[in-house]
């Protein structure tokens, strides 16, 4: 009889655990997408990024949530992600805005524009200052969800092949900049070039292009372009504070579960802050190794940055009067950088400039 009753005990065991098995797995399905990368392999930093989103929505699901990420061109692309997200060719992508201003101008501000923010303002802008809240009410009409998925810090303004000392010395100079940038620049005389990173090397050498911006010095250093064009100019006045964003397909966004949700926003906040840090620790390094090969750092002068503002805001203004879209976002944002830059006058800069002057002394 004991037997028998413990054989009975042990199947009921059984049956609850059958009972058990698919609730839990309701609660953790298998979900699997595909995130398409606006950047090659090689860019360890913002590729890498997609890749850090990948590795935390799996370990935290015990594998259930799977993002496989592809590097640009190996389903789409780098120009062509927003449409595969948008018809749903892929679940997810990884870029920045201003890589489609084609479709409309005011994707440019969720990443970068000119004379914007640094990378912690930024951020401060999109959780708490309403900018994220506001993009994604307008990239709705793409039928996407976007979440801040990483940032660079301010950027270079890149390699050039001779000297720009003025506003004249941009005069027909062929220059590969993206997004709402090559706008600003070509006010000021120059050429922007559109092109993927992949192909700035080939074309710095061949001449095809006079000059080329990309991120700083350890993605340039990684692509060589010290060796085609000597002078390095910085900053680059036209990314202050770049935000990647990871981008949804609105219907499988949707249909996530509310914890995996919460997930993929825990991710793209690791991701977030993980790709700065990079940059942070990467780049200093980096510009050691390129001065010593030869690169000449150079910065921009007062006559650029000064016409480069005043270009700026023009160009601001005239798309504002057309556009209701690009008014709305970039209102917010300017309210909130001039806020911003009033308290940064006070404490950050304040501390940044002193400890910069005291390097010797410590």
């Amino acid at each position: 009889m004991k037997r028998r009753q413990f054989v009975q005990a042990a199947g009921l065991g059984l049956a609850a655990g059958a009972i058990a098995k698919p609730a839990i797995a309701q609660s953790m399905p298998e979900v699997r997408w595909r995130l398409s990368s606006a950047f090659p392999k090689s860019l360890d930093t913002l590729y890498g990024a997609a890749e850090a989103f990948s590795k935390f929505c799996s370990e935290m699901t015990d594998g259930k949530f799977q993002v496989q990420v592809f590097a640009a061109g190996e389903i789409v692309g780098t120009f062509q992600a927003l449409d595969a997200v948008s018809n749903g060719t892929v679940e997810m992508i990884q870029a920045p805005g201003y890589y489609y201003v084609g479709k409309d101008p005011t994707l440019a501000i969720m990443a970068d524009i000119p004379f914007a923010f640094n990378a912690r303002q930024k951020n401060a802008w999109l959780y708490y200052g309403g900018g994220q809240e506001l993009i994604n009410e307008f990239v709705a009409k793409y039928n996407v969800h976007t979440i801040p998925g990483g940032n660079t810090g301010t950027q270079m303004g890149g390699w050039f092949r001779k000297e720009v000392k003025s506003v004249a010395d941009l005069q027909g100079l062929k220059f590969r900049i993206a997004g709402i940038a090559g706008q600003v620049l070509q006010k000021m005389g120059a050429v922007p070039q559109q092109i993927a990173g992949g192909d700035i090397y080939p074309a710095l050498e061949r001449g095809t292009i006079d000059a080329a911006e990309w991120v700083g010095p350890y993605d340039d250093e990684k692509l060589g372009f010290n060796k085609v064009a000597p002078y390095y100019y910085y900053p680059g006045f036209w990314e202050g504070g770049p935000t990647v964003h990871m981008w949804f397909a609105k219907p499988k966004w949707d249909e996530l579960p509310k914890h995996y949700k919460a997930i993929a926003e825990s991710a793209a906040a690791h991701a977030n802050i993980d790709m700065t840090a990079k940059y942070d620790a990467k780049n200093p390094a980096a510009l050691r190794r390129l001065v010593a090969a030869g690169a000449q750092l150079r910065p921009f002068s007062q006559e650029i940055m000064d016409a480069g503002l005043k270009a700026s805001n023009e160009l601001y203004d005239e798309i504002s009067g057309k556009n209701p879209d690009f008014k709305k976002m970039y209102e917010s944002l300017r309210a909130f950088r001039n806020e911003e830059y009033l308290w940064w006058q006070v404490a950050e800069y304040s501390f940044d400039n002193y400890m910069i002057r005291s390097r010797a002394k410590g």
